[in-house]
């Protein structure tokens, strides 16, 4: 009761809308023909019944309607409106309504000449209840949403009224969608902002389920389309290449088949009419597996990739070929090819109503292939070795079976088929239903055990063939793909390195190994730069040799080496040689041999120890391979909602993302309370030396905007007793890009060498202010002064000033390597525009790290909404 109080808006129109429908009598069966001329909103409505704008809201066609309308109004009203406001919910649903009707009306009067059948079928349609009024106002709310979730919300309401009015069509779908665009837009007014526009910014992982999403809903549309009947939206047509779904028509039959010369048509006509759940299945077999490769896709899977592309350009050739045909009046006799020259004889023969169909394979092929690099992930060696070998004895022994059986169950076929005929016919078992049509059937089935068996066969096979394919997309990825990289590794775990060596075992590294097979560089080559991961991995008195060996293997090949994210010591072994650095990051590193987190520096981190004990909040360890699903699921969320919220891409190199986590030597910290709700995780990378674990590196960092605010807190704290406790001698909170400390105390890493100080540092100077209110690196080394670390600088080293714009691009792809034209070219007029006063300021008087108890989290008020490096 004290939900529906505070919805009044809401509870007054479900009573409004119950008590029309009861003193009209039409709460049973809608209203009668008359009076639905009067009530309900159609294309004709304006401007003689222009009052059937608003009364078409508050009647229904149907008592299922009224039900689903109320059911529509309260799950989306009683939450929303109390966090919208009464009179703001109530202004978004009915200006979305209003509008929503004026944009399906003004599309019409725009389509009329080149659609112009499809229009008039459309136009045929109407509209009753209060699906637009509330997708409106749902859509309006999603402005008050967090970025994810409104991200999330409008994606799935805007693809599923696409997919109705693109296939199904018809008045009442395009005023659905035309509400929906409507409240997204009124949204950020009623909050008192402008909407904004642009293209989202996604990590990989969301940028997969959303591709994954689309390719589901073009899958889908068809089948629609196919099972609706009289559907007459823009890509209806599609339809006949994806489903082959084609209604026969009693009458029509009689008369096909009362021509002789038309048997083979005929024949096909009985054949769909006798289809039943088995045909129908192989009829969407198309569909079906478009849906199966984009549960791959979602999880990147180049498989699923290669698939989906060829289904899309094998159905933009047959679309093109059909529409060819149809346009020429020669269109060659198949199923696809009858059901759109029927669609093109019955008024849709415009030749933009058939491109219309024809674009959207071909653009899906198109996006396919642009996108990639997102699908890159490869099943472990043999995978689709051994699936092709089970598919093929699956196959083999399905038409065995069905050819002992055919001849068990011979007497139930017409007519009855002999060896040769079902040996003939197992192919075809196999196909969608409706490709085959064209050949004119050998034989019937007529009993039910006949029919059981004849539309069976083809869907034990794909089914099964699912199941195998889905495994192998659940199957565990290899860790690496890279040539090298398991050698790496193991001279990583043996050897030593940086703190933050272990980064060199990410996917994009390129390695190269010295002559004693002892030492390796991991590297990436962009633009002729090749652009190091850290030191060289290897025995530490190898350590100089390997840079001089991997420097003339640069100079052999035409690269030029750049060794990046070094510390000190390699930093003065190569000014002694001539070469020239830059400090890039700032690390900070814990002792834990003297931790205690006692005395009044430390009473932030006790405090938030102290809250999230009285919260019920624990410390839980586990891997990411280990991890729960639903575990699984939370972590995918914070790290979604993080990017959603950034205004540039997702950073890479040095900086780990939801990737990164599937390592099974990667360790995950993660706050948790008694309800199993993830507040905050952080990942810990392993730092080796000569073959044991000697400290730990702080990586991933995400916490729940809504969650406990100091989980970040909670969580390296709780991290650095435990490495105490195993006996680590230091824990690394990993660098902070484009941040410096101010060097004021012994403690801190001495100055610069002054041949750094210049154009190249006032360069990254400018481009850290830039970038701090999206990625807050400065913030976020502040915030690591909490822990009272030991700041430790690290350096870009280069052998010549003239190379420094080739290596400032690779640095750039390196980190951002899905940056497109327009965010390079607003983050370069950011960096042009910074006042100059401002930036002579901070360059004259850099500001002090805060002293510890004074520290607030970084800038948008969550550790999580920044990354370490």
């Amino acid at each position: 009761m004290k939900k529906l109080r505070a919805a009044p808006v809401t509870v007054g129109f479900v009573l409004a809308f119950w008590a029309a429908g009861a003193l009209s009598s039409c709460l049973i069966s809608g209203p009668s023909p008359s009076l639905r001329t009067h009530l309900a909103a159609t294309a004709h409505s304006l401007p003689g019944n222009w009052w059937a704008v608003l009364t078409c809201a508050l009647w229904a066609q149907s008592l299922g309607g009224y039900l689903l309308g109320t059911a529509l109004v309260l799950a989306v009203g009683i939450p929303l409106e109390p966090r919208m406001g009464s009179l703001k919910f109530a202004a978004a649903g009915l200006a979305s309504h209003v509008l929503g009707i004026g944009a399906a009306l003004g599309f019409l009067a725009v389509t009329q000449q080149t659609l112009r059948s499809l229009t008039l079928e459309m136009s045929g349609h109407l509209l009753l209840g209060p699906s637009a009024l509330i997708v409106g106002a749902l859509m309006a709310g999603t402005a008050m949403m967090p970025t994810l979730w409104r991200r999330r919300v409008r994606l799935v309401v805007f693809a599923l009224l696409i997919l109705l009015a693109l296939y199904s069509g018809g008045f009442a779908h395009l005023v659905r969608l035309g509400a929906a665009a409507t409240g997204a837009l009124l949204g950020p007014i009623l909050l008192g902002r402008l909407p904004t526009f642009g293209r989202p910014v996604s990590s990989r992982h969301e940028g997969r389920v959303l591709i994954a999403l689309l390719l589901a809903v073009s899958a889908v549309g068809p089948v629609v389309a196919g099972l609706v009947p009289h559907a007459a939206g823009p890509l209806a047509v599609l339809r006949f290449l994806f489903t082959n779904i084609q209604p026969v028509d009693p009458q029509n039959l009689q008369n096909l088949c009362s021509d002789p010369g038309q048997a083979k048509d005929c024949a096909a006509a009985h054949l769909q009419l006798r289809a039943g759940a088995g045909g129908i299945f192989m009829g969407i077999l198309p569909s079906f597996l478009l849906l199966l490769l984009a549960d791959g896709l979602s999880r990147g899977r180049r498989f699923a990739w290669t698939g989906a592309v060829l289904i899309q350009l094998a159905l933009s050739l047959l679309a093109g070929i059909t529409i060819a045909g149809v346009l020429l009046r020669a269109a060659p006799d198949t199923s696809a090819m009858e059901g759109i020259g029927a669609i093109a004889a019955s008024g849709y023969a415009h030749p933009f109503s058939l491109m219309v169909p024809l674009l959207l394979p071909i653009a899906l092929s198109l996006l396919l292939l642009i996108t990639r690099r997102l699908f890159l992930v490869a099943a472990p060696s043999g995978t689709y070795t051994r699936l092709l070998s089970r598919v093929l004895a699956l196959g083999v022994s399905l038409g065995a079976f069905y050819l002992l059986a055919g001849l068990a169950l011979a007497g139930g076929f017409a007519p009855v088929p002999g060896p040769a005929e079902l040996l003939a016919d197992i192919p075809d078992r196999f196909l969608p239903l409706g490709y085959m049509v064209d050949v004119s059937p050998a034989f019937f089935p007529q009993s039910t055990a006949a029919v059981l068996l004849y539309e069976g066969i083809g869907v034990i096979f794909w089914a099964a063939t699912a199941v195998l394919v889905l495994n192998t997309f659940l199957r565990p990825v290899p860790i690496q793909h890279n040539a090298g990289a398991a050698r790496a590794r193991d001279i990583l775990k043996t050897r030593e390195g940086s703190s933050l060596s272990w980064m060199t075992t990410w996917q994009g590294n390129s390695y190269w190994f010295s002559a004693t097979g002892e030492s390796f560089v991991a590297y990436r080559v962009i633009g002729g730069i090749a652009l190091t991961m850290g030191v060289p991995v290897g025995p530490g008195p190898d350590r100089e040799d390997a840079f001089a060996d991997f420097t003339s293997f640069c100079t052999r090949e035409g690269w030029t080496p750049c060794f990046y994210s070094v510390p000190q010591d390699l930093r003065d072994h190569a000014a002694s040689r001539g070469w020239r650095s830059v400090q890039v990051a700032q690390e900070t590193v814990l002792p834990l041999d003297s931790m205690s987190f006692k005395g009044k520096k430390f009473q932030d981190i006790r405090t938030a120890m102290n809250n999230a004990a009285k919260a019920g909040i624990r410390a839980e360890w586990m891997t990411y391979a280990t991890a729960p699903f639903p575990v699984l699921a939370q972590i995918q969320e914070l790290s979604e909602e993080w990017v959603a919220d950034r205004k540039m891409p997702e950073m890479g190199f040095t900086l780990g993302s939801l990737d990164e986590l599937n390592d099974p030597d990667v360790r995950l910290l993660l706050a948790i309370d008694g309800h199993h709700r993830v507040h905050a995780v952080l990942s810990w990378l392993p730092v080796y030396r000569n073959g044991t674990i000697e400290g730990w590196t702080l990586d991933y960092m995400r916490r729940r905007s809504t969650g406990f605010r100091a989980g970040i807190e909670f969580l390296i704290a709780s991290a650095a007793l435990s490495f105490k406790d195993e006996g680590c001698g230091f824990m690394s909170l990993s660098g902070a890009p484009l941040a410096r400390a101010n060097v004021t105390s012994p403690d801190l890493a001495a100055p610069s060498d002054p041949q750094t100080v210049g154009g190249l540092d006032r360069l990254l100077d400018r481009l850290g202010a830039t970038l701090e209110p999206v990625y807050g690196f400065r913030s976020l080394l502040a915030f690591k002064a909490k822990f009272q670390p030991r700041y430790e600088p690290l350096y870009m080293l280069y052998p010549d000033a003239a190379s420094l714009p080739a290596i400032g691009n690779a640095v750039t792809r390196a980190y951002l390597p899905t940056i497109n034209f327009g965010e390079s070219l607003a983050l370069a007029l950011r960096m042009v525009h910074r006042p100059t006063r401002e930036r002579s300021a901070a360059l004259r008087h850099p500001a002090p790290v805060p002293a510890a108890n004074h520290v607030d989290e970084p800038k948008d008020e969550r550790p999580g909404a920044v990354t370490p490096g």
